[in-house]
């Protein structure tokens, strides 16, 4: 399958990594990460219960999500808005990663995750991609950096955005979640067993990207870039 599935936790950069490699071979992206985080964020809007499954369940099937490129990026449209900058608070991360461990959201989620797969190829962002989504993925990526260079990274993007935040907190919240996204029973965050994994955490972008880049030369008869 022309699929690529980049997994890893917050911070780590992959969503970055998706997008060019998304732009630079032309096919489609699915940022899995954001269908969760709107399910999360119109919970909060709608003040229903995060331990509500069924409520929660129910809410994921019917929301009106699409992903559109802009040539930097992905607008994330929610009923026509985007919402994109909305989604990436800490109340909705905190949220998100609740949600998440619920297995029947995950049920209601999925085989809309599975229908972005369209030719010529996907580019999938997430946390189980390659284990869960697209087992059979040509290309897997497990994406990773230490939580003190990712709190370090979200805490200059949040900053850039006009938020008042505190890095303390930041590097607190993201231990936490990596702890609970790590060890939930339901789809943990874990590599593939056929993933390569990739440390950010002294790369820069255009390094991950090339590392990346390499592995699908290796896959695919493509011309890149």
């Amino acid at each position: 399958m022309n699929i690529i599935t980049i997994d890893g936790p917050s911070g780590s950069g992959k969503g970055t990594v998706c997008h060019i490699l998304a732009d630079k071979l032309g096919w489609n992206l699915l940022d899995s990460g954001a269908l969760y985080r709107i399910l999360a964020y119109v919970a909060l809007q709608k003040n229903i219960d995060l331990d509500n499954e069924q409520k929660l369940a129910t809410l994921a099937i019917n929301l009106e999500v699409a992903f559109i490129s802009n040539g930097t990026g992905v607008d994330t449209l929610l009923e026509g808005e985007n919402v994109g900058d909305k989604l990436r608070t800490e109340i909705v991360a905190e949220a998100t990663s609740k949600v998440a461990s619920i297995q029947i959201v995950r049920d209601a989620l999925l085989e809309r995750q599975k229908a972005f797969y369209q030719l010529p190829g996907l580019i999938a962002d997430g946390r189980d991609m390659g284990t869960i989504v697209f087992p059979d993925a040509t290309v897997k990526v497990f994406l990773d950096a230490s939580a003190e260079e990712r709190a370090e990274r979200r805490f200059n993007q949040l900053q850039n955005k006009g938020f008042d935040v505190s890095i303390a907190q930041i590097l607190s919240e993201i231990k936490d979640r990596d702890d609970r996204d790590r060890n939930r029973t339901v789809a943990p965050l874990r590599p593939a067993e056929d993933a390569i994994e990739i440390d950010s955490t002294s790369l820069t972008i255009d390094e991950v990207v090339s590392q990346v880049i390499d592995l699908v030369k290796l896959k695919f008869d493509l011309v890149v870039k």
